[in-house]
């Protein structure tokens, strides 16, 4: 008989972690991004051969067969190649996919011998489970909101954008139930600047285009014709306005929408200025705001006595960093020029009382953005259907 004692293995949240802390994990530490949630850690533990320790990478929401909104596979698992090769790109040696049991994803992961698959049984196999409006949302906008998993300073975890633009699509729904419904918060977008920072993922600008006007198609295919893609990263701003461009295209009698960031339009922009300390340039990232944000959300990941402030932007009078960029130019240079922490901004600024109202600011503005996108599609769809301009070549006599 062995006397043999099998380890207990300790599951960490690898995005309530900094990324310095990350930076500092042994590269053979498993990490693992699971589709969905709810599988067996002690089976997980049992697979791995009970390492110390596992990090476990936020849920990816959807997209996989029985999911509740399947895609198109190559383009779904684009995407997760991405974001697992940004695990590599760090020089992590176990990185796993956790997979439903009985999805098989054919050759795509085959191909790629550092890509490592585990599966089990989940819960969606038993359950109807989807995420997919019901029927019964139809004229409503729904809201698409879309985080990251990315540094931010040494004072705040990786998944701050997550909790922002989660809590603001939340308030959204609260504050006009029946004008919007929401979509699960998707953890991953893009981060063209991942090389310099520990931790930081990225979904690849083409497959993050790929993936959400596929997901567009598939919600159009069910009657939806309201879109709100918001966004809590700045990373992905750029890629979106495309998605909405093809979405557009696409589908003709649709009005899909986004915007930059949040809190930013004009009841953001005021709020911004009415209750700020810093000056331009104390709130890009992980900054003033943010920082706030999450003092007021989850106080507990935030590390204020780990606090940088960082402010040397080379900024000139049309390119410089702050929560809404201003000026004429548009670039992309490394974020090591300006940043030694990760952080863009005055994070010592920042109170739960800012960050609370605004909360409140961001919300009020999103329920605003619902309404004009009700408004633009309703007084587009009677003029279509009155014939006019070219829309009269096709009416029915």
């Amino acid at each position: 008989m062995s006397n043999v004692t099998m380890q207990k293995t300790n599951f960490f949240n690898y995005a309530e972690m900094t990324w310095d802390v990350v930076d500092e994990l042994p590269r053979d530490t498993p990490l693992i991004l699971p589709l969905g949630a709810g599988y067996n850690l002690d089976m997980l533990a049992d697979q791995l051969r009970h390492p110390q320790k596992v990090g476990m990478l936020p849920p990816f929401p959807f997209g996989w067969r029985g999911s509740g909104l399947e895609l198109p596979e190559p383009i779904f698992l684009r995407y997760i190649s991405n974001l697992l090769s940004s695990l590599r790109d760090d020089g992590f040696s176990r990185v796993y996919c956790l997979m439903p049991q009985g999805l098989d994803p054919q050759s795509f992961f085959t191909l790629q011998p550092s890509a490592f698959i585990l599966s089990q049984p989940h819960p969606s196999l038993y359950a109807q489970t989807t995420f997919l409006p019901p029927d019964s949302e139809r004229g409503k906008v729904i809201l698409i909101p879309i985080g990251h998993t990315e540094q931010h300073g040494f004072h705040l975890p990786l998944f701050v954008d997550t909790v922002i633009i989660e809590a603001i699509a939340n308030g959204t729904v609260e504050k006009s139930p029946a004008r919007c419904w929401s979509m699960p918060v998707m953890p991953y977008g893009v981060s063209t600047h991942r090389s310099s920072f520990a931790a930081t993922m990225n979904a690849g600008g083409r497959a993050f285009e790929d993936f959400w006007v596929a997901v567009i198609d598939v919600l159009v295919a069910r009657g939806f014709d309201r879109f709100y893609l918001m966004s809590g990263h700045g990373g992905n701003s750029s890629f979106l306005v495309n998605i909405v461009k093809y979405a557009g295209e696409r589908h003709r009698r649709i009005f899909c929408a986004t915007a930059w960031l949040h809190t930013s339009g004009k009841i953001g922009a005021a709020a911004l200025d009415k209750y700020r300390t810093t000056k331009i340039g104390g709130m890009g990232h992980a900054g003033e705001l943010e920082t706030s944000y999450m003092l007021h959300l989850r106080p507990d990941v935030c590390q204020m006595e780990r606090v940088v402030d960082e402010t040397d932007f080379v900024a000139t009078p049309d390119y410089y960093m702050d929560w809404i960029e201003g000026g004429s130019l548009i670039a992309n240079p490394p974020w090591d020029d300006d940043s030694k922490t990760g952080a863009y901004g005055a994070g010592s600024h920042a109170t739960a009382e800012k960050g609370r109202l605004w909360l409140a600011a961001a919300i009020e503005e999103k329920a605003t953005h619902v309404e004009e996108i009700h408004e633009q599609h309703e007084r587009r769809e009677k003029r279509r259907n009155e014939g006019y301009g070219l829309w009269g070549k096709f009416k029915k006599t």
